[in-house]
């Protein structure tokens, strides 16, 4: 998103679509400097989170931008990187929750968010005399929820221009009605009401199942780790995170986050196949040293006082743990947007544990906000005009907001 105010101009968020296929060009927006780093009135990108479709264009900018981001999201996207899904941003800044930053005459001031990415951020942006609020992408049913319940009743005042994400506002939905069963019905994305349901969830499966159990989703997701290990708690069970996963919670830098280490000893690190064979051809084995402590290994996955979880990026090592004849998988649960089981690899892997017996669970709530809580953020802002984003029905986020 481009902000301008006479010459001045500063970007929220570059990404590249989530539909773009891998090697297709996604080229930058026109504007000048982004490319070449020679436009003195451009005062920077701001990064709001790290998913991909939030910053995904930034390799394609030139080094002379400016560019801001969270410290802990840019720490993770640099781990990220080695494993082909992070960057090193090099950025020129950090963003802090309610520290407003100078980019020439803006003033950008950044509100920490509820959000499935880790250190997500709303931003405000004042400019000369005129206020925009940009949601970023949010929920209020997660493990912040509070900051969107504070957000909401001590909204900043004077909103000009609100930018609102709107995800899950859908055709099929009447918006009138905006309510939590509405946004569930019309986004099979949304199969439990918040991040408690899923800990909830998890806590009774891992207490009925006897054998090892594997819940697959993405290391970035760490509330869905921090629920994982919750229930783990409850069911009185051990988490093993891949070494991937591990780093990505090390790297977010937070005492309160279950990792791998003396602090927390019922954590480990499980090395998948894919991840012992890229850190060889790498020769990057200080990564396997690092983790060597309370590393797990295949031999003990069954020999533990405790039975294990398997949390994180275990895809690929499912057939592996399959082919094992002594482990045996109670059932692998799918913690993620639904969709990916309709693509090839989705569709391959639930055929495998459709042969073998193993049952796929499903237990995941969506990163971002149902009409309920759209319609309440709208209406404590009370915007002179909201401006619909991440939509395919910005038509109906109008009608949502005037309702």
């Amino acid at each position: 998103m481009e902000l301008r105010s006479g010459k001045d101009i500063v970007i929220l968020d570059i990404g590249r679509p989530l539909t773009a296929p891998r090697n297709a060009v996604v080229p930058l927006p026109p504007i000048r400097g982004l490319e070449t780093g020679r436009n003195p009135h451009l005062h920077g990108v701001v990064i709001s989170h790290g998913h991909q479709d939030h910053w995904g264009l930034i390799p394609q900018v030139h080094r002379n931008v400016p560019r801001f981001i969270g410290k802990p999201t840019a720490q993770i996207l640099r781990v990220a990187e080695f494993w082909g899904t992070g960057i090193d941003l090099h950025e020129t800044g950090h963003l802090e929750h309610l520290v407003p930053l100078s980019l020439g005459p803006f003033t950008v001031t950044p509100y920490l968010i509820d959000h499935s990415a880790f250190d997500a951020y709303a931003l405000l942006v004042e400019c000369r005399g005129e206020r925009v609020f940009y949601t970023g992408d949010f929920r209020a049913h997660g493990r912040k929820s509070r900051l969107v319940e504070r957000l909401i009743s001590d909204p900043p005042a004077d909103i000009d221009y609100l930018i609102c994400e709107g995800t899950h506002v859908s055709a099929s939905v009447d918006t009138g009605a905006a309510d939590e069963d509405d946004a569930r019905s019309a986004n099979e994305i949304v199969s439990c009401a918040s991040e408690d349901e899923v800990e909830d969830q998890l806590t009774e499966l891992l207490t009925d199942a006897d054998g090892l159990v594997v819940v697959l989703c993405s290391p970035q997701n760490i509330d869905r780790i921090v629920s994982v290990y919750r229930a783990c708690l409850r069911s009185d069970r051990d988490m093993a995170v891949d070494l991937y996963g591990s780093q990505v919670l090390a790297a977010a830098g937070q005492e309160t986050i279950p990792i791998p280490s003396a602090q927390w000893p019922r954590v480990l690190t499980y090395v998948t196949g894919v991840q012992r064979r890229r850190v060889r051809r790498a020769s990057a084995f200080d990564m396997t040293r690092t983790a060597r402590a309370h590393r797990i290994f295949p031999e003990q996955l069954m020999t533990r006082e405790r039975p294990l979880v398997l949390a994180g990026s275990f895809s690929s090592e499912i057939s592996a743990l399959l082919a094992m004849p002594e482990v045996k998988i109670s059932a692998v649960v799918w913690s993620m947007w639904e969709g990916y089981l309709s693509e090839p690899s989705g569709q391959r892997l639930a055929s495998l544990l459709e042969s073998h017996g193993v049952p796929l669970v499903h237990a995941h709530t969506s990163g971002h906000a149902g009409l309920a809580d759209l319609s309440r953020l709208i209406t404590a802002m009370q915007p002179t005009r909201l401006i619909p984003i991440h939509t395919e029905h910005p038509d109906l986020l109008h009608q949502l907001g005037t309702s």
